[in-house]
């Protein structure tokens, strides 16, 4: 079984050919936006809408030519029908619904954010339930992946998602775009207690995620310092920054993991997805995490943790099997939460 994946949410146009036999990813092309986007220091919408449709095809026709398959080899088209950039994802879900109608193809419309919990099932054989931590520029929630479209949201940020705080920390400290590998390499030589900033929620009960007000405090040590950093000064802030950033999201996980198995007692297994899952501070954080509660502890390859077409793909292969298709009347949409009965948070920049 062979499935076109397509992923156009935000600033990369990918396309990737997955197969329910290994190897499971016969190509997967991403052509990155970052030259688009690097001179104003962050993404914007219609550039990238407009990038997805010069790049689309000409990606799409490099990943079945990887693959070695033609349109008429597959068994179904899959692309992210939101959460995103509402002018991104309408260009792939076009796309997909007009592969679909033209050679006869199941369309599966795939929930960005499903894409990136089930990419670790791509890779290992993680058994439903599992623990998420999904965190990315977008987003930042822990799930409990109860299976195929099944979840139980248990946190979520009430403001900024970690990524993002990367991101304008980046901005704020002069390292470019984009801000996480960014503030990684600067983080390598500096010492973070050196430059103190406060760890968000660290200590409170529950699971929520808040990153606003680290991103005031950094701004608040750079005026400290005159706004005009030295090298040494950019190192020690980015790896505070970090630090504060990785305690956060460790100690709200911790938190997960016991409501976790309180709940599924047979639970193995701490996933974490998304592009700041590519952060090795933060993997090494939560290896040792997942070992102090007994849990196996999975991580996609690089490659799989930002955007790309292969997580699409894999996500539409599960569905597939499991019956899951959906219409061509299917419409994109810009919010699309994965437990559609967690309770709403509140807060600016509070996503679902």
């Amino acid at each position: 079984m062979l499935v076109l994946g397509i992923e156009t949410s935000c600033d990369e146009t990918a396309a990737a050919v997955v197969s329910d036999q290994a190897p499971h990813i016969r190509s997967n092309v991403v052509f990155s936006q970052l030259a688009e986007h690097r001179p104003y220091g962050g993404i914007v919408p219609e550039v990238a809408a407009r990038a997805h449709l010069t790049h689309l095809d000409p990606v799409i026709e490099r990943a079945l030519e990887e693959a070695g398959v033609g349109f008429d080899d597959l068994d179904a088209v899959a692309a992210t029908g939101g959460p995103g950039l509402i002018g991104g994802v309408i260009v792939g879900v076009t796309e997909a619904k007009a592969i679909a109608l033209a050679r006869g193809l199941p369309f599966v419309a795939i929930n960005h954010l499903e894409g990136h919990a089930l990419s670790a099932r791509l890779v290992a054989p993680v058994e439903f339930p599992f623990l998420l931590l999904l965190v990315s520029g977008g987003h930042c929630q822990l799930q409990i992946v109860e299976g195929i479209g099944h979840y139980r949201r248990l946190g979520t940020t009430i403001d900024d998602a970690a990524g993002e705080a990367f991101d304008k920390g980046a901005k704020l400290l002069g390292l470019g775009y984009p801000g996480g590998p960014a503030i990684e390499r600067a983080a390598a030589s500096g010492q973070a207690a050196r430059a103190p900033l406060p760890k968000p929620m660290v200590g409170r009960e529950g699971c929520d995620f808040s990153f606003s007000g680290l991103k005031t405090a950094l701004r608040v040590a750079v005026e400290k310092r005159g706004g005009i950093l030295s090298a040494a000064d950019q190192a020690d802030l980015a790896a505070s920054l970090q630090e504060s950033i990785v305690a956060s999201l460790a100690d709200r996980a911790a938190q997960a993991i016991a409501l976790f198995l309180e709940r599924y007692p047979e639970g193995k297994t701490l996933v974490v997805a998304g592009g700041v899952a590519a952060n090795s501070a933060l993997r090494r954080r939560l290896t040792d995490l997942a070992a102090r509660a007994g849990l196996d502890f999975v991580a996609p390859p690089l490659s799989l943790c930002t955007d790309n077409g292969a997580m699409i793909a894999w996500a539409g292969l599960e569905r597939l099997k499991a019956g899951l298709v959906d219409a061509l009347d299917f419409a994109p949409r810009p919010r699309w939460p994965l437990d559609p009965n967690a309770v709403p948070v509140r807060g600016a920049g509070a996503k679902a």
